[in-house]
């Protein structure tokens, strides 16, 4: 599929129908990366992390996870490769704070409910501010949590969003980099 740029009222139109985006998951995935929610642009395009200046799949690669950088239409391809995306919240917005806390809440007992389906080793949370409000976790650092979610190591890393400048690409990669050498010792 050719990428394409939606418009301003293709942009819209998500919000008007109430375009949800679908999980990339299967059972028994080594990692389950877990978004905010869709953005908007996703939403439309259909994809994950599909807006330009999302750092996710450079640093999915940097990371190792992937044997090269793929773009967001690849996003099917990923349970092969033993890895998953969804999101706490399923509601496409311009912006994550635009989620409110009941929203996010609600959406983490319904990720909760998913890992109890899929049994995914890892859980990647990414967003430490979502994860904080979304689990009521509000002295949450990043890196490896105490807690597991339905069996589930979680592990929370930065928010990729272009729109997050404390983390630039090299330390994502780290970072990601970290999850997977720690997701590989995980039976």
């Amino acid at each position: 599929m050719t990428p394409f740029k939606p418009t301003p009222e293709q942009l819209a139109a998500v919000v008007a129908a109430g375009t949800l985006l679908p999980d990339v998951i299967a059972p028994g995935l080594r990692v389950l990366f877990c978004g905010i929610n869709p953005s908007l642009y996703s939403a439309a395009v259909g994809h994950h992390f599909a807006r330009p200046g999302n750092r996710f799949w450079p640093a999915l690669h940097a990371g190792g996870f992937t044997p090269r950088r793929f773009s967001p239409w690849e996003d099917a391809d990923l349970p092969a490769l033993g890895v998953g995306i969804t999101n706490i919240a399923p509601r496409p917005t311009a912006r994550a704070d635009e989620l409110s806390v009941d929203e996010l809440a609600a959406g983490a007992e319904a990720l909760a409910r998913k890992c109890g389906r899929h049994r995914p080793r890892v859980l990647a949370v990414l967003g430490i501010s979502a994860y904080r409000l979304a689990l009521a976790r509000p002295g949450a650092v990043l890196g490896p949590q105490p807690d597991r979610m339905s069996g589930a190591v979680v592990w929370v890393l930065p928010n990729p969003s272009g729109l997050n400048a404390h983390f630039q690409p090299p330390r994502l990669a780290e970072l990601f980099a970290e999850l997977r050498a720690a997701a590989e010792k995980i039976a």
